[in-house]
């Protein structure tokens, strides 16, 4: 016996016009220079990423919503434009920001204030990101190409600022790992659940294959504390399943976390116990310990995502001759 669902026609969709945004335009920097970041790592870690990049490996960017909510997509943009990154990855959230932007030029509401009206969420011009991956299910796109495609496409206004519409444009992959429930979009009567399964398995697949493809190269993670780990650490199970039987490996990797939790001197080779809360910090048992233990290496860089991702690029850049 079904048990009763939701009625979302009942449901009260505002314009974005009417939306009080926390953030607009003038939160992107521009790529001219970085604020001063003092980290030896970067240094290092850049040298293996232009490494990573001489000898055909993948570069990986796996990135939380606060990554554009920050002003980073210039430096993102601009480092996929120069090869130095080959997949970007995000979370459904992620994609909303960036969406948003490229839009309207605003994104971000006070949850404190619309969750109080029931209004959280609830934006005609949000839900437009749900016809955009619907769009693209139809023609067998991942999340991330469907909702770049719909940007670029249609030419919204600032589509230049645009992570996903860019890759688009470039033809880099850029997949969006969808948590059913997890995000705005999933509230308005025009989400589809299968619609939503289907293109993020499809970029959960596409990601997958460019993990088989890291043995040389470099996974790097900002800020997300979830979606980043669990992901990356289900891709890299099955193409080192793969690689084993065709007599190969993918064990030389160098991965970086770049978040706010304090840790330590530089040694991840043991997560912390269980009895120590860091040890739920998943992005640190996963990424920096259990994933490179065969042969990699790992970087844990703290602090904002506006002072260490331009850092890094600039780093890039500037080893590269750019």
């Amino acid at each position: 016996m079904p048990f009763a669902k939701f009625d979302r026609s009942k449901l009260t969709i505002l314009p974005l016009s009417e939306r009080i945004s926390d953030l607009d335009l003038s939160v992107v920097m521009e790529t001219t220079g970085a604020k001063p970041f003092d980290n030896p790592k970067i240094d290092n870690l850049a040298d293996d990423i232009i490494n990573a990049k001489k000898k055909g490996a993948a570069v990986i960017l796996m990135y939380g919503a606060h990554v554009i909510r920050s002003g980073c997509a210039k430096f993102m943009i601009k480092l996929m434009e120069e090869g130095y990154i080959t997949h970007f990855a995000t979370n459904g959230a992620g994609a909303i920001h960036d969406f948003e932007l490229s839009l309207a030029g605003v994104t971000c509401e006070s949850v404190a204030k619309y969750i109080s009206e029931g209004q959280f969420g609830l934006w005609n011009e949000s839900g437009m990101v749900n016809d955009a991956l619907s769009e693209g299910y139809a023609l067998g796109l991942g999340a991330g190409e469907a909702i770049g495609r719909y940007i670029y496409e249609n030419n919204f206004p600032n589509r230049d600022i645009s992570v996903l519409a860019a890759a688009y444009k470039n033809q880099i992959p850029a997949t969006v790992h969808i948590g059913i429930g997890n995000d705005i979009i999933h509230e308005h009567p025009n989400c589809d659940g299968k619609v939503l399964g289907g293109t993020s398995y499809t970029d959960f697949l596409i990601y997958a294959e460019t993990i088989s493809k890291l043995q040389h190269g470099v996974f790097l993670n900002f800020g997300s504390a979830v979606a980043g780990p669990e992901v990356y650490l289900k891709c890299l199970a099955m193409a080192r399943n793969v690689a084993k039987q065709e007599n190969r490996e993918i064990f030389d990797i160098t991965t970086a976390v770049f978040d706010l939790l304090p840790i330590e001197g530089d040694d991840y080779g043991a997560a912390p116990p269980k009895t120590d809360p860091r040890y739920y910090f998943r992005p640190w048992k996963t990424i920096l310990s259990r994933t490179v233990a065969d042969g990699g290496k790992s970087y844990y860089i703290q602090g904002t995502h506006d002072t260490t991702l331009p850092a890094l690029a600039c780093k890039i850049f500037e080893k590269g001759g750019i």
